[in-house]
């Protein structure tokens, strides 16, 4: 299995179990997101709704990873394809993580404000988007270093 197959099988997981826990375990998020004084504030059902939207944009980026895993398919063996799709990934694992970073930065939870970036559930989003974001980005510099 080359370093590439695993990354691909590292984003179908991640991305696939963003989808389930955002879209299909919306009152777990609930949980992790909102501290439990405040869940019987009338906007956490809002929000609990909302997270779902998280869960529909992971899940096409998980289906395009397990595809380009499974089947290999021909436009996929071109250096461009393959130096644009990582970067990609590299870019949705980036954004992930980097919207975390300023509530890491304020401490995580704030009184009620925000999720607790530094322990849980949190934490490890945290540290695997920011290390796929990086084995994404060596996948594309390595594709790069080749050419």
């Amino acid at each position: 299995m080359r370093l590439s197959d695993i990354i691909l099988l590292l984003n179908t997981l991640w991305f696939g179990g963003a989808f389930i826990q955002f879209s299909i375990a919306q009152g777990n998020t609930l949980k992790i997101l909102v501290p439990r004084e405040e869940r019987e504030n009338p906007i956490a059902p809002t929000l609990s709704a909302s997270v779902a939207f998280l869960g529909g944009m992971n899940l096409p980026i998980g289906l395009l990873s397990f595809y380009l895993l499974l089947f290999r398919p021909p436009f996929f063996g071109a250096f461009d394809a393959q130096l644009a799709l990582f970067l990609f990934f590299a870019a949705c694992h980036f954004s992930q993580f980097a919207y975390n970073l300023p509530v890491l930065m304020r401490g995580g939870r704030v009184g009620v404000a925000y999720w607790p970036v530094l322990k849980g559930p949190m934490l490890r989003i945290f540290v695997i988007d920011a290390a796929l974001f990086v084995a994404n980005l060596v996948v594309a510099l390595l594709l790069l270093l080749r050419s």
